[in-house]
């Protein structure tokens, strides 16, 4: 029977799919150009999903190729990975003679849950019918079901407090939900809706949803199965830079992008790192800062962060905020009229203090135009043109036999003899 796991299996997690469809040989963890679009820059490599247990392939240039061999393989057939799924199957199977029986009962439909109010009070009717943009995932870990709706002015007000504009939250694709539909941890469904006091804003990617809820007493809310590796803003990051910041929230990545700054941030403050996403940016960036909020969980898992890696070089950045709820992250930085100049100043002053050590050893380098360096003296001259100072090397080269040796020796006698004439 063709499945999912079945040909994982016989394709060592993935490897072969990708070694079959990339034209050429390429090494793991090691960029490469796309061959399937006019890629100008290598920034494409194959790597190893631990969590996931199979091979993925990253793009920066086009974030469409990123995913799993599945992903990889619908993008280059113009296929929908989660529609045509059964038939990226087959085409898999074909194309790498697996010789699998194409049959499969391994897709169900989505089953149909019961709606629940936002207080956990159970209702009798099935989860209504949402009509435009509305949307239903089967996920085997969290089932859930969302509609969509324009930006009301009021949620457009909320993010531009943060400097963040509708052009940003549309980069990032930053949804604004009229209503949410999932099972708790027990199993039981409820139902929220967006209101005035309470808006409701969703970080959506194909296998999951991430929802934020900033007047809410619980604050995020998720649905489908949320990555181990979840990084938010990192298909957002150009393929060189500067400067890197790892912030706490994805409110905070998009703040600073706002500001023209790059950012990333994983699922919470506390969250491991992965050291093989980090591996990979220290090659795209000069200096990655760890930007986290400045209350104690904030101050304290940074510095967690920075001795766990410590070979990568990491520098951390601490705000000169109080801490408090409403003054402790980039946002509420930004929020309380801060510029990107002030940011800026700051980001010298920490990187200044890196390298002081540095700047003081190439000190002794600079050129003082109010004192300049005595000139070397004149050692061996054509026509008036310099060929050998005081303190310098003069180097002679030419093939075997041209008489360099010679050419040598007629120099060093000429330099030798006080009064020639």
């Amino acid at each position: 029977m063709i499945t999912k796991s079945t040909i994982l299996t016989l394709t060592q997690n993935g490897l072969n799919i990708f070694k079959h469809y990339i034209p050429f040989e390429f090494k793991l963890g090691k960029n490469f150009k796309n061959p399937f679009y006019d890629d100008k820059n290598a920034s494409c490599n194959v790597y190893y999903d631990r969590h996931n247990q199979c091979f993925k392939i990253k793009d920066f240039g086009n974030p469409d190729f990123s995913g799993d061999c599945f992903a990889f393989v619908a993008q280059i057939k113009g296929l929908d990975v989660r529609r045509d799924f059964l038939q990226v199957l087959q085409s898999i199977n074909r194309d790498l003679n697996l010789c699998l029986d194409e049959k499969s009962d391994s897709f169900i439909h989505p089953k149909k849950t019961k709606t629940f109010s936002q207080t956990q009070t159970a209702a009798t009717t099935h989860l209504p019918n949402i009509k435009s943009r509305a949307k239903t995932i089967e996920n085997t870990a969290k089932p859930y079901q969302y509609a969509e709706k324009d930006f009301s002015q009021y949620e457009l007000d909320f993010w531009k407090d943060y400097g963040i504009s509708e052009k940003t939250l549309n980069r990032f694709a930053v949804l604004s939900l009229s209503s949410f539909q999932s099972v708790n941890k027990d199993g039981d469904e409820y139902e929220i809706k967006n209101t005035e006091k309470e808006p409701v804003f969703s970080y959506k990617e194909a296998d999951y949803i991430k929802l934020y809820r900033p007047k809410s007493k619980l604050r995020f809310l998720y649905g489908g199965q949320l990555p181990a590796n979840y990084c938010f803003g990192l298909r957002q990051l150009p393929n060189r830079g500067d400067i890197l910041f790892i912030t706490g929230g994805e409110k905070d990545v998009m703040s600073l992008y706002a500001k023209g700054f790059h950012a990333i941030c994983f699922n919470s403050e506390t969250s491991h790192i992965p050291t093989e996403i980090i591996e990979m940016l220290t090659h795209h960036f000069k200096h990655i800062i760890i930007l986290y909020d400045c209350d104690e969980t904030g101050l304290s898992a940074s510095e967690k962060h920075l001795l766990s890696l410590a070979k990568y070089n990491l520098q951390r950045l601490i705000l000169p905020l109080s801490g408090s709820k409403t003054e402790k992250d980039i946002s509420d930085y930004f929020a309380l009229g801060k510029s990107r100049s002030d940011f800026q100043q700051l980001i010298l002053d920490l990187l200044k203090t890196k390298y002081t050590q540095t700047m003081t050893l190439i000190k002794s380098c600079e050129v003082d135009f109010e004192n300049p360096p005595e000139l070397s003296e004149n050692i061996i001259s054509v026509n008036e043109v310099p060929l050998g100072t005081q303190g310098n090397l003069l180097c002679i080269t030419g093939g075997e036999g041209t008489g360099k040796s010679n050419y040598a020796s007629a120099i060093a006698a000429g330099t030798l003899v006080e009064n020639a004439y």
